[in-house]
């Protein structure tokens, strides 16, 4: 599954992607926009984000220098400066208007063959995974207060019987907004972790795996080329993700048992895994959730486990403005915990969980499929959000 590098830097071709039996059917039509899409956000988020630089540099910070006696202080500062930049409004609106036209998009292509979809998705009695949903499961407000990533319903929307709109809507929709960089099969944050523990502990080989927030399985399915034999478990909140994620993996041959289950609070037995996941999921989790998240994995870990949780970086070594423009999604893209996060010591909650601080890690590692595609006009390859790399969180049991 691993992506091999074309035309340099530039975004992956819809045609490109990797397809399964559940992956809604595309029009010539509907790739083509898909494709500008593409294009059109990784210039916004390449060429036309350097304006934000310059202006912040030549004009914002001198006058906000000469008004103050002094440089901003901290990014929330910088941001009240820069709201009147012509160049921070251009970027800022064109990144916003990106997002709500890859989801229209989607909306579209799903909608004219939602039928067909929901008949893929149905359980199959041959099925070599499982899939269980709990109708009367209690979603935190949390999560349904806000539309995550402006996804119109979010998640969760339960729209017709069997629902699977929304996960049809994501499942392509991540490729097209990180411009093929994950893998064909947005597969990168697992294979990424994967990665790393090989490298870091190569005679690990965990027998019960569970990840947690796993939506589409995007993440999920590496693990079972990574750890043949392994029972391979996986929880989300949002049925339509669920009932999706499973007749995906069932089609790529895959089998993983899929549970509607809230990770705060699971309904699995002390010390059932030996290895515990989430990838990309921790920033979509309030301050209060998030203690309560890592302490449920030190629970359902089995002595010598590991748990390992995969992120975007923390703010701890970025400057100012690098947090300002890093932070864009709080505010910006129906992220309101993302800047939480990044400013938490993560370190600190798992030691309150239970872990012992000599045995959590927290790491800066590459991202393995297709690092080098990363390299921008920007300078350092990095656009401060979607970088080669990733932060990466954990303890051993």
């Amino acid at each position: 599954m691993v992506q091999t590098r074309e035309q340099g830097g530039t975004p992956r071709v819809f045609r490109n992607i990797g397809r399964h039996a559940m992956m809604a059917d595309t029009s010539h039509d509907e790739a083509a926009r898909e494709d500008f899409i593409a294009t059109m956000y990784y210039a916004v988020q390449s060429e036309l984000f350097l304006g934000n630089k310059l202006a912040y540099e030549s004009r914002v910070l001198p006058e906000f220098v000469r008004q103050n006696d002094r440089p901003p202080k901290d990014r929330h500062e910088i941001r009240h400066a820069m709201e009147d930049a012509p160049e921070y409004q251009w970027w800022s609106s064109l990144r916003r208007t990106t997002q709500e036209m890859k989801q229209n998009t989607g909306e579209e292509m799903v909608a004219r063959q939602i039928g067909d979809l929901v008949e893929r998705a149905k359980p199959r009695e041959n099925a070599s995974g499982s899939l269980r949903l709990d109708p009367n499961i209690a979603i935190p407000r949390y999560l349904t207060a806000v539309d995550f990533h402006g996804q119109p319903g979010g998640y969760l929307a339960e729209r017709t019987e069997n629902d699977v709109t929304s996960a049809a809507i994501y499942d392509p929709g991540v490729y097209v907004l990180t411009k093929g960089f994950m893998g064909p099969y947005c597969e990168a944050a697992g294979a990424t972790v994967i990665n790393y523990l090989k490298r870091e502990r190569p005679d690990f080989a965990p027998k019960r795996i569970l990840d947690m927030g796993c939506s589409v399985g995007h993440s999920t399915l590496p693990y079972a080329d990574a750890y043949p034999g392994a029972f391979l478990h996986a929880i989300d909140l949002a049925a339509p993700m669920l009932r999706y994620a499973h007749a995906r993996a069932e089609s790529m041959g895959v089998a993983v048992h899929f549970s509607q289950q809230n990770a705060e609070q699971t309904n699995y037995p002390d010390a059932s895994f030996d290895l515990v996941v989430s990838h990309i999921v921790l920033h979509e989790t309030s301050r209060k959730a998030l203690p309560r998240i890592v302490a449920e994995c030190r629970r359902l870990l089995r002595p010598g486990g590991v748990m390992i949780h995969l992120e975007q970086r923390q703010h701890t070594g970025m400057g100012a403005f690098e947090q300002f423009i890093y932070d864009w999604d709080t505010l910006n893209n129906n992220e309101p915990y993302w800047g939480a996060l990044h400013d938490t010591q993560v370190a600190d909650i798992a030691v309150a969980a239970g872990f012992d601080r000599a045995r959590v890690v927290e790491a800066t590692v590459p991202n393995v499929v297709a690092a080098d595609m990363f390299k921008t006009q920007i300078g350092d390859g990095k656009d401060f959000k979607r970088t080669s790399e990733w932060f990466l969180f954990g303890a051993e049991r």
